[in-house]
């Protein structure tokens, strides 16, 4: 069987909500990327079989919005394309199903990435708005919208916020952040220890700027189009312990050690990777980035989200047939500090191996290999496009340090954890 080859891959600057990407829409970005990733690989868009985008909000203007980025960045009609979403692990399951596809025999070059607007979640009207201006509009006389009119009250126009309903669970009925404080408390992680690896996702990226620029395309915003943003705006130069230290606990204000400083940004962006069979590369002589060497997705409780990576990552070396010290890099989303925290303890506990049937498949990860370009607490999370971030960068890291094997993970929320290890 064909191996997977990921062919190329760009994605936009990561901004943090409300600054320079914030009028751009999750299309334009995608928009962006792939039409970037066409030109650079010098590809005919007529090779590409089918589109396949993951997005977590998805925008009510751009329904299927793979299809519509596929549109704008100028590939036939006759190209299908179609929307996946895994929460965070959108943009993985983007290219996992690019890899099915193709391994099946249902195309041989697919177009795959993520992209989000987080800042163009919209507000919501509570439904009791609703069904006032659903009354209005059915009222045939003027007395009768008159009587509805007189219904309304200041408490009908309060919003629902679309991006904390988004992460907010509806199973165990916790946002993203608690379910951190819920790890935080299990593992009996300090602040102090969450901070400090906050810190190092600031100075490991603001010192490889210069190198995440070979990833990055710039982007020059709508609707003034006097600038381009290069750069991903999230780093802090001037991070520091004392400065995180005076933050106050965000999510549980008594008894919380998790706060904006060690968790991961809310932020705009987009990526888009370049799938292809093996042959098809061949065939059009081009030199691959690397390859999908295996993957694994994993349930969890929703409550302890956060930990679904340490139950992916096993799962991934069991079917790659490897085990954890083959591996050579990994990038685990940084979504909180004590969520990559707890799933380094777990890693690394025989009794977790054990329990789980993962004997074999476990063991320590060293810090020097994990994360070395920084992450999410610094980068950003644009949740759609996170996924195909973290392969990107994982593959653009293996060829400049001549690695042979990487592996990229990441918590979901809903309680998942998702794993794909690389090879060149």
């Amino acid at each position: 069987m064909d191996r997977i080859a990921i062919v190329n891959g760009i994605r936009t600057p990561f901004c943090k909500i409300g600054t320079a990407l914030q009028n751009m829409t999750a299309q334009d970005l995608g928009r962006v990327v792939s039409r970037e990733v066409i030109e650079r690989t010098r590809l005919d868009p007529k090779d590409i079989d089918e589109v396949i985008f993951g997005n977590v909000a998805q925008p009510a203007d751009a329904a299927n919005v793979s299809r519509v980025i596929a549109l704008m960045a100028g590939l036939p009609v006759t190209t299908p394309a179609f929307t996946v979403h895994r929460n965070c692990a959108s943009g993985i399951e983007a290219v996992v199903n690019a890899s099915i596809k193709i391994q099946v025999g249902e195309g041989k070059c697919i177009l795959a990435g993520g992209t989000e607007s987080m800042s163009n979640i919209p507000f919501f009207m509570q439904k009791s708005l609703q069904d006032l201006f659903t009354q209005m509009s059915r009222a045939k006389t003027s007395w009768q919208k008159l009587g509805v009119f007189a219904k309304f009250r200041p408490k009908h126009f309060s919003p629902r916020i679309g991006l904390q309903l988004g992460l907010t669970d509806p199973a165990c009925g916790l946002n993203m952040g608690q379910t951190a404080e819920v790890l935080a408390k299990e593992f009996g992680i300090p602040r102090e220890e969450q901070d400090h690896f906050a810190l190092v996702s600031h100075q490991r990226a603001v010192a490889a700027r210069e190198t995440l620029r070979e990833e990055i395309v710039p982007v020059s915003p709508s609707p003034a189009y006097k600038e381009f943003v290069q750069d991903d705006i999230g780093p802090r130069d001037n991070q520091t312990m004392e400065a995180l230290a005076k933050l106050s606990p965000y999510f549980d204000r008594r008894a919380g050690t998790v706060t904006a400083g060690n968790s991961s940004q809310i932020t705009d962006g987009a990526a888009a990777l370049l799938v292809m069979s093996e042959t098809r590369v061949k065939d059009l002589k081009l030199e691959p980035l690397g390859y999908v060497r295996a993957f694994a997705f994993a349930g969890v409780e929703p409550h302890r989200m956060g930990i679904g990576p340490a139950h992916a990552i096993p799962r991934a070396l069991k079917k790659a047939g490897m085990k954890l010290s083959d591996i050579q890099a990994f990038e685990i989303n940084e979504a909180f500090a004590v969520q990559v925290l707890a799933c380094l303890r777990s890693l690394e506990s025989a009794d977790f191996a054990k329990k789980f049937g993962y004997e074999g498949y476990t063991g320590m990860i060293r810090r020097e290999i994990l994360n070395i370009h920084g992450g999410a607490i610094a980068l950003g999370h644009p949740v759609g496009a996170t996924g195909a971030r973290l392969i990107l960068t994982m593959l653009k890291h293996m060829k400049r340090k001549n690695l042979n094997v990487g592996l990229v993970s990441l918590c979901v929320g809903g309680g998942q954890g998702a794993a794909v290890i690389l090879e060149r």
